[in-house]
């Protein structure tokens, strides 16, 4: 029986992990990509994918031919060796050893639920379609960019001498300081806020975004509100599983798929969290199609008020994907001149715009 594809992907890295491999998030979503790209209609192609986006060292290359001919049952090692894959390589595509006759990669990719919905919109995802694409979302890692603090640590290359730490450690000699301590200053990565517009039109694609947090590795680090016609702060509620994080979710944000007043919702959060170091050096996704009907100027000065504060703003509008889309009017045009970046993040496929533009 021909096995689900991103099954035994997920099974593939976890055996990889097994064995000494660092095959952490970033890693399997890039096998995943790799696959979605390449489409490899062979095992021996396949393998290829696996090479170029799961092993960094010569030393795991072994480790990843061995692992992947067990977790394939019907690639042998030897037609992974040279240069390129053989011509005469297996041609079963996941396929148990038996007497049947195998088929290629591209019919069990089609066979597998979860990667025929990767190319779909998420307002055209069914709830229990959404929730077969967990697995995969696991895979992507939400990532801000790292800055420094004030915190230090003793390092042997740092550049200022840590006196106090010196004179700690000449106390063992007598009082003669034999060697310098050296500190560096401490970094970690920046706050990751995320302001999601969960109104009529967005209803759907706000329910994957907030599952996209959920699942991904280090969404769970971020600070989440919602906001249609009122903010709420949902971030205790999606530190759970997914399922019960949208179940709470839905409970304790009761304007879910009502109007939109963004700059207000705008102005509650930079009150009343923002400006009170929230918002300050982190990185900012607002996610909404930008459709306001509140006052524009009150977005405007919301949107130049929160650019003062964050390191980087980035807007989830779904609506971008659409060809010849401009902000002329509305919402959207008051918040494009305070946007660093504007993606669609409108199907899982699309994502990596949203996680290059976050990190």
């Amino acid at each position: 029986m021909t096995a689900d594809l991103a099954e035994l992907s997920a099974r593939f890295c976890a055996a990889l992990r097994a064995q000494g491999v660092a095959v952490g998030a970033d890693r399997s979503a890039r096998f995943a990509r790799a696959i979605m790209v390449v489409s490899p209609r062979r095992v021996p192609e396949l393998y290829w994918c696996a090479l170029a986006t799961l092993v960094s060292t010569p030393d795991e290359i072994d480790v990843l031919t061995r692992v992947f001919s067990a977790v394939f049952e019907s690639a042998d090692p030897a037609d992974f060796r040279g240069d390129r894959p053989q011509a005469t390589a297996s041609a079963g595509a996941f396929t148990a050893s038996d007497s049947r006759p195998s088929r290629d990669l591209r019919t069990a990719m089609a066979g597998s639920p979860a990667e025929r919905l990767m190319s779909r919109d998420f307002a055209d995802l069914e709830p229990e379609e959404l929730a077969r694409l967990r697995e995969i979302m696991r895979r992507f890692e939400l990532a801000t960019p790292r800055r420094r603090t004030r915190r230090k640590r003793i390092s042997a290359t740092g550049r200022r001498v840590d006196l106090r730490e010196t004179l700690r450690r000449a106390r063992r000699s007598g009082g003669e300081p034999a060697v310098l301590s050296r500190w560096t200053p401490r970094d970690k990565p920046r706050k990751l806020v995320v302001l999601c517009d969960i109104s009529g039109s967005m209803e759907a694609h706000a329910r994957a975004m907030l599952q996209l947090l959920v699942c991904a590795a280090g969404g769970a680090r971020a600070e989440v509100f919602t906001f249609a016609t009122r903010l709420t702060r949902l971030t205790r509620a999606l530190a759970r599983n997914p399922a019960a994080a949208m179940r709470r979710a839905g409970e304790e944000a009761p304007d879910w798929s009502s109007g939109t007043r963004i700059g207000a919702s705008l102005r509650e959060f930079l009150d009343t969290y923002g400006a009170r170091g929230m918002a300050r050096g982190a990185v900012v996704v607002i996610i909404s199609d930008g459709w306001e009907t509140g006052d524009t100027g009150e977005l405007r000065a919301q949107m130049a008020r929160l650019s003062l504060l964050a390191h980087r703003i980035v807007w989830v509008n779904p609506r971008t994907a659409k060809p010849g889309y401009r902000p002329a009017v509305g919402g959207m045009a008051a918040a494009w001149p305070y946007c660093d970046e504007v993606v669609s993040a409108h199907r899982l496929d699309a994502v990596d715009e949203l996680l290059a533009a976050i990190g």
